[in-house]
């Protein structure tokens, strides 16, 4: 760390350069398992198929394209009203197309956002349980070592002041 990185007044950033240089240098296997935490923090995202929630959305994204046309009309009128729904989709499909456009646009921005947002969870659900893991390492190591009191098991006795709660702001 150099003082120039430092955006402080009190103390002065050459004080606090000055402090961490004496601080004493830690273990290998400290250095060890901070790079390996860094490096699995540190980890590209894995590729992922889309989420099987937005598979079904993502299907129908292109609202331009109907489904073939049916009709529930049995003979000579189901026949005829199916030839005049594909007549009448044949003739104005390229107005329907531009009409649509916009919300197909719309469509497909809203589905890769929300794809992109169920991949940042999903890296900060990894990251997070790394830490958790790590963490339960650190105060496993604390606890065989008896450096962690009792009191984190244990309630405060009876008549131990307590500290005020912190005010919100």
């Amino acid at each position: 760390m150099r003082h120039e990185d430092l955006i402080t007044r009190s103390p002065t950033a050459e004080a606090v350069a000055r402090e961490t240089q004496q601080l004493p240098t830690p273990s290998d296997e400290a250095q060890e398992a901070l790079r390996q935490t860094l490096d699995a923090a540190a980890r590209p995202p894995t590729p992922a198929p889309w989420p099987a929630l937005l598979q079904e959305a993502r299907g129908k994204m292109d609202s331009r394209y109907a489904e073939p046309a049916t009709s529930h009309r049995g003979g000579f009128t189901g026949t005829a009203l199916v030839l005049a729904k594909r007549a009448f989709r044949l003739t104005f499909q390229p107005f329907i197309n531009e009409v649509l456009r916009k919300q197909v646009e719309f469509n497909e921005s809203i589905l890769d956002a929300l794809a992109t947002l169920h991949d940042v969870q999903r890296e900060q659900a990894r990251a997070q349980a790394a830490w958790r893991k790590e963490l339960e390492r650190r105060l496993a190591k604390l606890e065989a070592t008896g450096h962690v009191t009792a009191e984190r098991h244990e309630p405060a006795p009876a008549g131990t002041p307590r500290r005020p709660p912190k005010r919100k702001r």
